[in-house]
């Protein structure tokens, strides 16, 4: 399959809980089409399981469904419509695929703390007809926005089966091989194996759309003026007024950690976006949706003024190595910790700064495995479920890590130790051993001791 939607423009707070329930919504309403049996459907009922039952209010998930089952899709939702839709809820009533008013009420949204056996993050959506059930299905949102049913999640059919394609890879021994035995770069051979689904002219239209979605996010949160993010928190933004401090310094350098201050500004803008519901690139989730756009930014602002083509290729080269991770581990906070998010947005970071820099394919993949062994561990730990504490500033650390880890990869001058397939197995491994209550269940950690709201 495509490595593209590595990538994709969706709605905040979060990929797994609020992307995922929507679009698992509106494929649910569209299957209910094609089986003939949507004029049928007097009712609905959504069951959030796990993760998305014990953070679901947080990350907004049962909104999420709500819109997917009005038929929404996160890419092209507007705020009128969105309004338009939960309106209807205060109504008791829901406008299914956009099409039809059913009884609906906030009792139809049931939270499930028990999780389904294929993933944390289960939900499952039935329909009725008057109290005869037409239609169930199981769901399960793995993480980056992409949903599977419960038979793909067990039919080997469903799997990454690409093999027999061209320029094919799903370790990276095998990037680093196709990169020497046809002499070209990582972004080269991402290119190549999209060549397989798309047309040329898709690709760079695609690139180019991710890239300016990418910076309306950070023009939007750096210049908002809704200064409280919603949640009982009440947290404040910060990015817009970080944006006037620097807006009002001299370009001059002032001090040699000035570069700290560009790198929050530009993760803060596009995570506080994402924290209050507004329109942000998954990038390879929304958790850690600010890492990638932050270096890249940093990138082009004050160390090379990369455009068109070579932005198309910094991506390409951030989508072949987030493709790594979703292939071979998970991308998915809920499944293994922050770790999987972060730390898989850094890694994508630093392979492609690196590349944008003049690095070799072999120190590409280097520095995307410095950047993701020292994530190792992380836990996801939400306060109050909403992606804002810690989460916000980990998009900050998450891109400074990534280009301190693309100069380390750059300045060596002997082989590295550990691989990135080692790093990436080991993440995962990591992540299956943690301890659920440090993956996105907001049951331990900073969000158990953050006592003023838990």
């Amino acid at each position: 399959m495509s490595n593209l939607e590595i990538f994709k423009i969706g709605i905040g707070p979060s990929s797994s809980h609020t992307v995922g329930p929507m679009v698992g919504a509106k494929r649910f309403v569209d299957e209910l089409k094609e089986e003939k049996l949507f004029d049928k459907v007097t009712s609905i009922k959504v069951i959030l399981h796990g993760s998305l039952s014990l953070t679901g209010k947080g990350h907004l998930s049962d909104m999420a469904a709500i819109l997917g089952l009005s038929g929404l899709v996160a890419k092209t939702l507007t705020s009128s419509q969105k309004a338009e839709a939960l309106k209807l809820l205060d109504l008791k009533k829901l406008n299914l695929g956009g099409e039809k008013l059913i009884d609906f009420s906030d009792d139809d949204i049931i939270f499930d703390n028990s999780f389904l056996k294929l993933h944390e993050n289960g939900f499952i959506i039935k329909a009725y007809y008057g109290n005869d059930l037409l239609k169930e299905k199981d769901f399960y949102s793995v993480g980056g926005g992409f949903v599977k049913t419960k038979e793909e999640m067990t039919s080997e059919s469903s799997s990454d089966s690409g093999a027999h394609l061209p320029f094919y890879f799903d370790k990276a021994s095998t990037l680093l091989w196709l990169c020497n035995k046809h002499n070209k770069n990582i972004a080269e051979i991402s290119l190549n194996y999209e060549l397989n689904f798309h047309s040329l002219d898709y690709i760079n239209n695609y690139c180019k759309d991710i890239y300016l979605a990418m910076k309306e996010s950070f023009i939007a949160g750096s210049t908002s003026t809704e200064y409280t993010l919603p949640g009982v928190i009440k947290l404040r933004r910060r990015a817009p007024f970080l944006a006037k401090k620097l807006s009002s310094q001299s370009m001059q350098r002032v001090d040699d950690l000035d570069f700290i201050d560009y790198f929050s500004l530009y993760a803060m803008s596009i995570a506080e976006e994402n924290a209050s519901g507004n329109k942000v690139v998954t990038a390879p989730t929304n958790g850690a949706c600010a890492v990638v756009p932050a270096v890249l930014l940093y990138l082009k602002n004050h160390k090379k003024d990369i455009k068109g083509l070579q932005i198309r290729d910094f991506l390409l080269v951030a989508m072949a190595i987030g493709s790594l991770f979703k292939k071979n581990a998970s991308i998915s906070g809920a499944e293994a910790g922050c770790q999987a998010e972060i730390g898989s947005a850094s890694s994508m970071a630093a392979a492609a700064f690196a590349y944008s820099l003049g690095a070799c394919a072999s120190d590409c993949c280097s520095a995307a495995e410095i950047a993701m062994e020292h994530h190792l561990g992380l836990t996801c730990d939400p306060v109050a479920g909403l992606v804002q504490i810690p989460c916000i500033e980990r998009n900050t650390f998450g891109a400074i890590k990534a280009v301190s880890a693309a100069k380390m990869a750059m300045d060596r001058d002997s082989e590295p130790s550990v691989g990135l397939d080692e790093v990436i197995r080991t993440m995962y491994e990591t992540g299956k051993d943690m301890n659920l209550k440090y993956k996105e269940t907001s049951l331990g950690g900073l969000a158990k001791n953050f006592s003023k709201h838990c």
